[in-house]
């Protein structure tokens, strides 16, 4: 994914209790996006993520703008964080306007929401 480093795109971080919140408001629309690789969402998943694996990124990237609503709430989740985060400035950088990248990734949310879902 080319994304610098140092793109200076706008984006928040949302943590994970404040974000199983929001998930359980009711008519809440939130645009979720998982860019974990496959192996990794086979082990520990949340429900209603779209799977954009960063290796692949030349298979969806022309189709992110049709895909999804770049004025839309989205939140952004991998392992730990890292990987969303570049997620969250390339988004920036294609005109999404409300990106949130969610702080600690599912690690944190299996530790501090949801203990059922495996760690790895």
């Amino acid at each position: 994914m080319p994304v610098s480093p140092l793109y200076p795109g706008q984006f928040d971080q949302l943590d994970v209790e404040t974000f199983a919140y929001r998930l359980a408001e009711e008519n809440t629309p939130l645009q979720l996006i998982d860019v974990r690789e496959p192996g990794e969402v086979a082990i520990a998943r949340l429900e209603g993520f779209a799977y954009l694996p960063l290796s692949q990124f030349s298979d969806w990237a022309d189709h992110v703008q049709t895909r999804f609503d770049p004025t839309a709430e989205t939140i952004v989740m991998c392992h730990h964080g890292m990987r969303s985060a570049q997620m969250c400035q390339w988004l920036v950088s294609q005109g999404f306007t409300d990106v949130k990248n969610l702080t600690g990734g599912i690690d944190a949310y299996a530790c501090m929401v949801d203990p059922t879902i495996p760690r790895y």
